[in-house]
């Protein structure tokens, strides 16, 4: 919705109607969107679209305990279906990038997950599969997920509460602190690269 309105693709009125729809539901409605946040792994649905749109719909508060929630929901899925049914899919995916990735975590667990959670830049879906994959124990790999996607979580569903006051200072601040998170962002992904290429040697 947030991407249709900027593009002119949705009007103000059709967006607004839209989320008036969706709250229409009442109790169930954030049911539904975490029950949607919880499978959009399924398909490789963009959690960034939808983190956008749960501040678009429930304000910036409950729409960041809605997506916490369904992230994490969605992570546990992701990991458990990797962890459980994917030792065929991981022998022919196998490659040298998740091989090092399976080798640090083990060593370091926590803190690669940690890491790769604070960097938006890399999906979030094939993180948790890969991590299943992996030795990391679900209490590290639960926490660590936790802690890493609370700065992305707050900054888009701020973004997507101040989305409809296009021009106000707060939208504009909202730009910035994303701006700020990307550039942490690119600084972290490449401390995570060099710590992978490490292991390749």
């Amino acid at each position: 919705m947030f991407l249709f309105y900027k593009t002119g693709v949705l009007s103000y009125a059709q967006v607004e109607s839209i989320k008036t729809f969706v709250l229409s539901f009442g109790i169930y409605a954030p049911i539904i969107f975490i029950v949607l946040f919880t499978l959009a792994p399924l398909i490789f649905f963009p959690d960034g679209i939808l983190a956008l749109a749960g501040g678009l719909i429930f304000g910036f508060a409950w729409g960041s305990v809605y997506i916490i929630v369904g992230a994490l929901c969605g992570g546990t899925l992701s990991f458990y279906l990797a962890r459980l049914y994917g030792k065929k899919m991981h022998e022919k995916l196998a490659h040298e990038k998740l091989i090092n990735f399976q080798k640090s975590v083990k060593k370091h667990g926590f803190v690669m997950i940690l890491l790769l959670r604070l960097v938006p830049l890399v999906p979030f879906n094939i993180i948790s599969y890969s991590a299943g994959f992996s030795t990391i124990r679900y209490r590290d790999f639960f926490f660590a997920t936790f802690l890493g996607m609370l700065p992305g979580v707050l900054v888009y569903s701020n973004i997507g509460a101040q989305s409809l006051s296009f021009g106000s200072h707060e939208f504009y601040i909202s730009v910035g602190l994303l701006v700020v998170l990307v550039v942490v962002s690119m600084i972290l992904k490449q401390r995570v690269k060099k710590r992978l290429e490490a292991y390749e040697k």
